[in-house]
Parts: C-alpha cells; sequence; structure tokens
C-alpha cells in the first residue's frame, strides 16, 4: 500500500491537537446562561478543550474514509503513547526543583501537573471514543458502498463523541469530585451536542480534504468487518480493498 507526505502531515496534526486538548482540558469554558434550571445547572460549564478536540475527530473521519481502519488504528495508537510520553515528561519536569527565584511553580504545576482523574478519563476516553467513530465510518462506508459521506461523518462523530464526553466527564471531573454532578451531567451533555454540530459545520471542508486526497492519492479502502479490531494485526490482503473509483 502507497503512502505520501500527505499521511505524514495528517498524522502530525491529529497528534497535535490530541496534546493540545489534553493541555487545556482542565480549564471550564462557560458556553451561555440558561434560560431555565437543566439537571440543577444554570449555566452551560464545558472543558475548554472542545474548541479543539473536535477537529481530532474531523481528522479521524478522513484518515478511515481514504486511508482505512489500519492506518487509523496505528494513528490513535500513536496519538496515545505520544499522549503518554508528554504526561511522563511533564511529571518529571513538575518534579524537578526549581531555583529560588523562580516564582511560578505553583502555576506550572497547576496547568502542566494533570491530576490523575483528568489523566485516566482523557486516556480511556480518547482510545475508546477514536475507536467507536472509525468502526462506524467503516461500517456505514460499507452499508452505504461509498455513498453519503455526510451520513457516516455525523454518524460517527455523534457516537464518538458521545461515549468520549461521557467517559471524559464522568472519570475526570464527576469520580473526581472536582465539579458538582449536576455540572458535569449538563457538560457531558452539551459538550457531545457543541462536538456534533461542529462536524455539521465542517461538513464541506471534511467533503473537500477527502474528495481532494482519494484523487491524489489514488486510494480509497473499503475495510472488511474482520479488520476491525482494535488490536490486530493483519495483512494487507486480508485488512482492506483499494476502490479508487468510490465516490465521497
Amino acid at each position: 500500500m502507497r503512502f505520501s507526505g500527505k499521511l505524514v502531515i495528517i498524522t502530525a496534526l491529529a497528534v497535535t491537537v490530541l496534546l493540545v486538548s489534553n493541555i487545556v482540558a482542565s480549564k471550564p469554558l462557560s458556553l451561555f446562561d440558561l434560560p431555565f434550571e437543566f439537571l440543577g445547572a444554570t449555566s452551560v460549564v464545558v472543558s475548554v478543550s472542545v474548541v479543539c478536540f473536535p477537529i481530532g475527530y474531523i481528522i479521524s473521519d478522513v484518515l478511515t474514509e481514504v486511508y482505512g481502519f489500519r492506518v487509523a488504528r496505528g494513528v490513535i495508537w500513536l496519538g496515545f503513547a505520544c499522549n503518554l510520553l508528554m504526561v511522563i515528561l511533564f511529571m518529571i519536569a513538575s518534579a524537578i526543583p526549581a531555583p529560588s527565584f523562580y516564582g511560578d511553580q505553583e502555576a506550572y504545576q497547576t496547568i502542566l501537573g494533570t491530576t490523575g482523574w483528568l489523566l485516566l478519563g482523557g486516556f480511556v476516553a480518547y482510545i475508546v471514543g477514536e475507536f467507536v467513530n472509525a468502526v462506524v465510518m467503516v461500517v456505514l462506508k460499507n452499508k452505504t458502498k461509498g455513498r453519503f459521506l455526510w451520513v457516516r461523518a455525523i454518524s460517527s462523530t455523534f457516537f464518538g463523541q458521545g461515549v468520549d464526553s461521557i467517559i471524559f466527564y464522568v472519570i475526570a471531573f464527576g469520580l473526581s469530585g472536582l465539579w458538582p454532578m449536576a455540572d458535569v451531567l449538563s457538560a457531558m451533555i452539551f459538550a457531545w451536542l457543541v462536538k456534533t454540530v461542529y462536524e455539521i459545520i465542517a461538513l464541506p471542508l471534511t467533503y473537500a480534504v477527502v474528495g481532494w486526497l482519494k484523487r491524489t492519492e489514488g486510494m480509497d479502502i473499503y475495510d472488511p468487518p474482520r479488520s476491525l479490531n482494535p488490536f490486530g494485526v493483519f495483512g494487507d490482503a486480508d485488512e482492506a480493498s483499494v476502490n479508487a473509483a468510490a465516490t465521497a
């Protein structure tokens, strides 16, 4: 299977978005006040990562649609490994004693010294959500015979981001006790909706990028159901077939 430098660029973007999202995730973002009480909350508060994290799912859609599940799976695990390395390095850097003239150690640890619950929530949500997103893309692509990209793009984001939001907010902010449960539930629901709307708004860009990549890369991967194993390693012949003629 032939890949160009475009895949390297897309992979770098995917990993960058993931790392930035996890760094900024601990900061809350107040979207707007509610005209009524919803699950005990009077305003919509979500993690500020909602600004950039959905971009990662759009990139994942492009990867799965053009290059197939095997490549998407590799990028997901690469992102996980890079995120883990980043966390370890941040922990080491935070633990190193600072000189007496440095007065920002507490702020440094607040931003980069992510708590265990946030880490656990982020890691689990990322892996489960990304693979749900990729599997939905593949299943619907086969069901629709490559038509209706908008259906699988929105559906994969809806289910993937839904799983991601539930896992992340419940573990990172609910089980940790950082936020009141009412805020956790409202943030989880509204973050899910915001991310799905994000995908819908970005559909023209998704179509343009997918169409351009299929033409320039000369590939359009269809994955058989047996290949949808997040831990599996299959040969190219068993993993997918290339159909460059399918339309987005």
